[in-house]
């Protein structure tokens, strides 16, 4: 605000700088021309009289046209100019527009500094006309010559005036670039001809008597009556198309913060504003919100146009507040001139029944226009549908929130913590190491026990706190479990880590006061480390917790993490057990991840991937509990649960009229079942599935190593319909005998080529010999790992036909992938059912 003000202040002296040179040539021209004339500098006033209503109508009077979408604003005084020109002594002409133009200024509250300037340029504009009527010789009405010369007077006068407003501003806001200048003068030049001709036109007119007044009477009610017509279509139109724009505008707005920055420049310009403002007082977690585009600015700007209250009794209540020359009370006008703006309107942002915020606009541009209650209608229009999307805006961050951070101490939870840790990972810089440092509180039982489940979510707030203060501010803090916390950061060494978690340790043993009771409390760190122990978040947090459990019998407390800690066997051991009570339980889950065809970006399958959260070691990785499922005779059953869960989703696709097939990964020892083919026949059958909307995955390595064994139930289900995709092709020992051997329909990449042919020509040309390869045998083939959009260029150019990884999405659940379906495809109907097309990639 004090830069706006300083630079108002530059402004005024600048301004007062010219007016007064622009006095001084005034006056010099019309001593000039009084000395030159040979006619009275003053003539009959009750012709001036005549002509200073005319002036006054004129100056009033305005009027608006819309061409191709641009909005000119057209006065009409240089139609009595002419006239005047024409039949006004020069000092008399001078006077009669200097009284004029005085009170235009008065009647629409212009500052005084403003106005001065303003009516000096006229005045000097008007001198400098007059000069050139004197040396243009006698004016005769009839004579072409005289027109001309009036023209040149007019076009003057307007070159006069648009050099002034050039220099002031080139003065206070730099010089002017030509295309700027350009579109200043080329419009004002434009409605001077057109207004020259029109009053020179009146003025050939008048000379023809009495009669052709009478005429010129009726083409001016002519033109009255056709341009209020056209006012109000146009206005009405130019509303509801500019209302279309904005709010389609809004509604394309993603939920990242930028609704201000679309909707504030918009607003401006709609409503011709000096000043767009949204205003959001704080509220919960947001905080308070106070915005403004500027017309001289770029970006938005932290101050407001209007004052606090206006805005204030806006929000108090709950009704457009508005104030100008056509609209308010003189209290509010005051209140305004008081804040140095003209007019502004300001209207309630109502989510519900609550008023959450205002929308503003203040200082409406050109000094012969201000806000009117069309403008009000308009705003609160636009107002209502800018409430919704801040609304929506705050439901969708608190909903994000929600979704990543713990309800009871508002740290990150685990999710949060795993995306956390694979950015750290990816950044790490050469010789630092990921520490990954977890938390467990003792005695949280004895403390529920004892004094209830409030005191106990009481003492883990209380950590929450003395964590996130404690902790290094590059660090994050998260709850990872009901006594668990975590905190993740990049750090030199190991040492350096183990030092941090020894000093945070010994910093939450500080006594903690609940009320009358003093409670000592201790906790047990473990510490893993990336790369030493692991790469990706969910190892890293479960080695964490086996070192935590370990720090519990050490006198230190502090824990990293070793091999010798976990023995795999024990820990399979004590997962297959698990693991039964899971699938007894319902507990696992499948997640799908799109695929994709690459050539036209159509959904045509997903793959189906079983995840598991288990409640002590967290996501279990599914090769582990994939390996424990093989080992303990519970393979059949968890191939079945995701078999079923694919197929009950494929039904229900089907059932919506958007048929997908599913993919499901099977283990080699899966396929040495002879009676897999019969219970695959009958789950197909449970669920009405065409048997060639199911895919099913075989590894590169299971197949080859026992391909005689597992051809006859390959062939099996070949026979049935089944589709048969190569999983992992490229890793393995494939060779082509093989692939022609198999009755496959699918090849599927792996991973580690599609993602390394972008930078390693080896990889690319693995990838693109599978492509070929596949193409020789009538094969499909599918691109695992599709990160990048250069990856996806490069599969699209050697013939790739489908594609999966992140770039399209992430393996998901079934909730998540419709909600995915509908945020990032498009439907597209086929006689075969509705197909969805990816809208963009990325």
């Amino acid at each position: 605000m004090a830069r706006a003000i300083r630079r108002a202040q530059r402004s005024a002296e600048l301004a007062w700088l010219i007016t007064g040179p622009l006095v001084l040539i005034t006056l010099g021209l019309t001593a000039l021309v009084v000395n030159r004339s040979v006619a009275p500098p003053v003539g009959d006033w009750d012709l001036a009289l005549i002509f200073l209503g005319l002036f006054l109508g004129a100056e009033m009077a305005v009027v608006q046209f819309e061409i191709r979408r641009h909005h000119f604003v057209v006065t009409l005084a240089d139609i009595p100019f002419v006239l005047a020109l024409a039949y006004l002594p020069p000092v008399t002409l001078l006077v009669v527009r200097v009284l004029v133009y005085a009170f235009v200024q008065w009647r629409r509250g212009t500052v005084p500094v403003k106005a001065a300037f303003n009516i000096a340029l006229m005045a000097a504009g008007t001198a400098c006309a007059n000069l050139v009527v004197l040396s243009g010789g006698p004016i005769d009405p009839r004579d072409p010559g005289t027109w001309a010369v009036l023209a040149v007077a007019v076009l003057t006068t307007d070159a006069v005036q648009v050099a002034g407003v050039a220099g002031v501003i080139s003065l206070v806001q730099g010089r002017l670039a030509p295309q700027e200048l350009a579109s200043t003068a080329v419009p004002g030049a434009v409605v001077a001809v057109v207004n020259t001709t029109i009053g020179l036109a009146v003025l050939v007119i008048l000379q023809q008597g009495p009669a052709a007044y009478l005429l010129l009477a009726v083409l001016v009610a002519f033109f009255f009556l056709m341009y209020r017509s056209y006012a109000r279509s146009s206005n009405q139109h130019r509303t509801l198309t500019e209302i279309y724009d904005l709010t389609g505008a809004i509604s394309d707005t993603p939920h990242d913060g930028t609704l201000p920055d679309v909707l504030l420049g918009r607003v401006r310009r709609l409503l011709q504003a000096e000043y767009a403002t949204l205003w959001l007082p704080a509220q919960g977690r947001h905080p308070e919100v106070l915005l403004s585009a500027r017309a001289d600015d770029k970006g938005l700007l932290d101050v407001a146009g209007t004052p606090e209250s206006l805005r204030k009794q806006a929000v108090e209540t709950g009704q457009t507040v508005a104030a100008s020359a056509k609209l308010g009370d003189d209290q509010l006008r005051t209140q305004l001139r008081e804040h140095g703006t003209k007019d502004a309107i300001v209207v309630p942002l109502r989510a519900s029944s609550a008023v959450i915020g205002t929308l503003e606009v203040a200082g409406r541009l050109g000094d012969n226009l201000s806000f009117d209650p069309n403008d009000v209608r308009l705003l609160e229009a636009i107002a209502a549908h800018a409430a919704v999307a801040v609304e929506n805006n705050r439901l969708v961050d608190r909903l994000r929130f929600d979704a990543y951070h713990d309800a009871l101490t508002a740290l990150p939870n685990r999710r949060r913590i795993n995306q956390a840790l694979e950015e750290a990972v990816r950044v790490r810089a050469p010789g630092e190491v990921v520490a990954v440092l977890m938390f467990d509180v003792d005695g949280l039982r004895d403390v529920n026990d004892s004094l209830g489940h409030a005191a106990g979510d009481q003492l883990l707030a209380e950590v929450a706190t003395r964590l996130r203060t404690l902790s290094p501010p590059a660090a994050l803090v998260g709850r990872v479990g009901g006594d668990e916390f975590v905190v993740t950061l990049r750090l030199p060494n190991a040492e350096a880590a183990l030092q941090l978690a020894a000093e945070l340790r010994g910093q939450l043993q500080d006594p903690m006061t609940f009320g009358s009771l003093t409670l000592d409390v201790d906790t047990a760190v473990g510490l893993s480390l990336h790369p030493e122990h692991g790469s990706d978040p969910a190892t890293l947090l479960q080695r964490a917790d086996v070192a935590t459990h370990s720090a519990k019998a050490l006198a230190g407390g502090v824990q990293l993490f070793d091999l010798a800690l976990e023995s795999r066997s024990v820990r399979r051991l004590g997962l297959a057990g698990d693991l039964r009570r899971a699938l007894d339980n319902d507990e696992l889950e499948v997640y799908f991840q799109p695929k994709v065809t690459l050539r036209d970006r159509r959904l045509v399958g997903v793959e189906c991937l079983a995840r598991w959260e288990h409640p002590t070691h967290g996501a279990v990785q599914p090769e582990d509990f994939v390996a424990v499922a093989e080992h303990t005779g519970q393979l059949a059953r968890l191939t079945e649960v995701v078999l079923r869960e694919g197929l009950r989703r494929a039904r229900q696709w089907v059932d919506a009229g958007r048929p997908l097939s599913v993919a499901v990964n099977l283990s080699p020892r899966t396929l040495v079942d002879p009676a897999f083919p019969d219970r695959v026949d009958e789950l197909l059958q449970e669920y009405g599935v065409s048997p060639d909307r199911l895919t099913l995955e075989i590894t590169e390595d299971g197949v080859v190593d026992g391909v005689d064994r597992l051809l006859p139930t390959l062939r099996r289900l070949y026979d049935l319909g089944v589709h048969l995709s190569v999983d992992d092709f490229g890793t393995g020992y494939s060779s082509l005998s093989y692939l022609r051997r198999l009755p496959v329909h699918e090849v599927k990449v792996d991973r580690s080529f599609v993602q390394g042919m972008a930078t390693d020509p080896g990889d690319l040309a693995i990838v693109r010999a599978v492509v070929d390869i596949s193409r020789h045998f009538g094969l499909s083939v599918v691109a695992e790992g599709v990160e990048s959009e250069l990856t996806l260029e490069l599969l699209e150019e050697i013939g790739c036909d489908i594609g999966q990884g992140f770039l399209f999405s992430r393996p998901l659940p079934y909730e998540r992938l419709e909600a995915w379906l509908g945020a990032q495809t498009d439907a597209e109907p086929t006689p075969l059912g509705e197909v969805r097309r990816l809208r963009a990639v990325g």
